[in-house]
């Protein structure tokens, strides 16, 4: 995925999709040139679980879990957090991120057939159900945030640092 920032003047959905794509292509630019030893690699002492393959495969998890399970209700979600696990995952970098291309492939796939002012089919006990603008706008944030730990992760393993 090419990174491109949406144009200035863009209607609300390809504003938020234009940006949010932005973010998920970073993702793969922040892991350019790592080894698969180095994307497991928790330099954070007080973070022992984070690394740069357990953060995209969180990444991965949170698109299906909010587009394909709380937004569609196509499928139960029955796959861990990877950010909770004990050990980060042992899939190649590589594949963790074309897995995650690919999930995102899949989101927009889901944005562009329903309208933004739609309620997802379900929600946890307790929690309001929310629209596809909210969902979108929360993965949004929740990637950028990420980015920022891509950032501080990459600049402890080798000192690249770039945006």
């Amino acid at each position: 995925m090419m990174r491109r920032r949406p144009l200035g003047n863009a209607g609300e959905r390809e504003m938020v999709g234009g940006w949010l794509d932005w973010q998920r292509a970073t993702v793969r630019l922040k892991c350019e040139g790592l080894s698969d030893g180095q994307a497991r690699l928790t330099p954070l002492p007080g973070s022992p679980r984070m690394c740069v393959a357990a953060l995209v495969a969180h990444l991965r998890w949170v698109e299906l879990s909010w587009f394909e399970v709380s937004f569609v209700g196509a499928r139960e979600l029955t796959a861990q957090d990877p950010l909770e696990l004990a050990d980060p995952p042992g899939t190649p970098l590589a594949v963790l991120l074309d897995e995650y291309d690919a999930q995102c492939a899949r989101s927009r796939e889901i944005v562009a057939g329903h309208q933004l002012d739609e309620l997802e089919a379900w929600a946890p006990e307790g929690l309001e159900l929310v629209s596809l603008r909210w969902i979108v706008g929360h993965l949004l944030e929740e990637t950028a945030r990420h980015l920022g730990h891509l950032d501080a992760l990459r600049e402890l393993i080798d000192g690249t640092t770039n945006y």
